[in-house]
């Protein structure tokens, strides 16, 4: 969320939430189940509705966020499965279009393409206490 944080005055930020990656019903993974995010893959737009307001709600998520509609448009427009980073300029063409997640999902490319073009966002180092002899 760092990266919503240093630029959304610059930039307009939005996550939409499309197909379940790892449903119970098709490919549950026992990382969700260790993480508590099991969920069947959604058959009408309620459904798939209660499970992004769930996620807002569990993991106080302060992106603005979108729902796919069952048809899904913006995976198919986006190739959004299961995860994936864009930028659109403000002609409305793509900027940026990342690699499919997770093995290629690099939020640290969108961090380098916004700093080049509204500038670099530091930091201070947080110092950690030295250590007693």
């Amino acid at each position: 969320m760092q990266i919503f944080d240093d630029y959304k005055d610059h930039a307009d930020f939005l996550t939409v939430y499309v197909r379940e990656a790892h449903p119970t019903d098709e490919w549950q993974m026992k990382s969700n189940v260790k993480d508590d995010v099991c969920y069947a893959q959604p058959r009408n737009l309620s459904d798939r509705l209660a499970i992004a307001n769930d996620f807002i709600k569990r993991f106080k998520y302060p992106l603005p966020f979108g729902v796919d509609d069952m048809k899904n448009a913006a995976n198919d427009a986006y190739a959004a499965w299961p995860e994936r980073l864009y930028i659109i300029d403000e002609n409305g063409k793509i900027a940026y279009r990342g690699g499919m997640g997770p093995f290629h999902y690099h939020p640290a490319e969108v961090r380098a393409w916004l700093a080049t073009r509204y500038g670099e966002v530091k930091h201070p180092e947080v110092k950690t206490e030295e250590k007693k002899s």
